[in-house]
């Protein structure tokens, strides 16, 4: 397709836009549900805020797909007597990169905007401007004259967003404040919706679970996953493209944007799940890109690996550019060849295929 005409899915979008801190995750629940709700045979949605879609529930085995919702965010800790809002960070923020952005805040009345401040660097001295300030040396600043004002617009607890949506860089390249992991959540739902339309009988039950809670401990993953009760899963998310300046590959392993998805090897892993990961890219005639972990995987595959007794996990990720700052860089084939992994996937396993090693 000419890059002048690439169109990314309205899905897809309408997740990246929709703003959900961990936690407060309405606004992409509800994208989730106008789009994957209608294709599932049963939907549900949980104390949690996951939302589950079922398709065939009485398959076997039963396969969960599971991508999170959730983002990064800020949350409203406090405001000063001149009206200045004070704020805590959720999930893992860098905080070199929090101030001079504009936030928009999610209140009971209303969006709400704002400016993350702090002092500027005129002011500082040569050993200040060093030093990368705390979280509680900056603030967000919504134009409030006093506390009293600030208070008629916002309260204490509520959560807060870089005001960064998405846009096309070129072609296919997107930039977006949380593919992190908007795209897992899109992968899942939509595998769901492809497999509801195709015409081949499915043997499996497909879970497709929009996870709430990962960016602060895979909290969603651990309460769905024991709900659900697979046989086998695959979490979706998102990982690091290597493929820029400044990223030593000895450390960090080689995956670039536009090489296909991250299937992972390592102790998290099934190792028959990954073989059937890897047989799926190929069958599906997408590329693919391999990484090992030595170690349990910072996805919601730590958590369904271990819930009850035991499930066969697999992970496949995104290569990502810039990860948990405000423009997240993706190829948006990636995610398109990480939907069509999931489908061969689920349309290959086989009554009683519970894949134990």
């Amino acid at each position: 397709m000419p890059k002048s005409q690439y169109s990314p899915p309205s899905f897809l979008v309408d997740l990246l836009n929709a703003r959900s801190p961990s936690g407060d995750e309405a606004e992409t629940q509800a994208v989730f549900d106008h789009y994957v709700k209608p294709a599932a045979d049963q939907y549900d949605r949980d104390a949690m805020g996951n939302r589950i879609a079922r398709l065939n529930p009485s398959g076997d085995p039963v396969l969960m797909f599971a991508g999170h919702l959730d983002e990064l965010g800020l949350i409203v800790t406090y405001i000063n007597p001149a009206g200045f809002l004070y704020f805590n960070t959720i999930g893992g923020h860098d905080r070199s990169i929090i101030s001079g952005r504009r936030v928009l805040i999610r209140t009971n009345r209303g969006i709400v905007k704002g400016v993350t401040g702090k002092r500027a660097v005129h002011l500082m001295s040569p050993e200040d401007r060093k030093k990368v300030p705390e979280i509680h040396e900056m603030w967000i600043d919504i134009g409030a004259s006093s506390k009293a004002d600030a208070l008629k617009r916002v309260n204490i607890g509520d959560t807060a967003t870089y005001d960064h949506d998405f846009e096309l860089l070129n072609g296919s390249i997107g930039a977006a404040r949380a593919f992190d992991n908007k795209a897992g959540a899109y992968i899942v739902g939509e595998a769901l919706i492809r497999l509801a339309k195709g015409k081949k009988k499915l043997a499996a039950q497909v879970a497709s679970v929009g996870t709430t809670q990962e960016e602060i401990g895979v909290r969603g993953a651990m309460t769905s996953s024991f709900a659900v009760d697979p046989h086998v899963a695959v979490a979706v998310d998102v990982g690091h493209a290597t493929d820029h300046p400044d990223c030593d590959h000895r450390k960090f392993g080689e995956f670039k944007l536009g090489g296909g998805p991250v299937i992972c090897r390592g102790p998290n892993i099934n190792p028959l799940v990954f073989d059937r990961l890897v047989k799926a890219a190929k069958k599906a005639k997408v590329p693919y890109q391999l990484e090992a972990d030595p170690r349990p995987t910072g996805t919601d595959a730590r958590a369904i690996q271990v819930t009850r007794g035991g499930v066969a996990t697999g992970l496949i990720s995104v290569p990502l550019r810039y990860m948990h700052t405000p423009s997240e860089v993706v190829d948006l084939e990636d995610i398109e060849s990480s939907v069509k992994i999931l489908v061969e996937f689920a349309r290959a396993l086989k009554s009683g295929d519970y894949l134990h090693w």
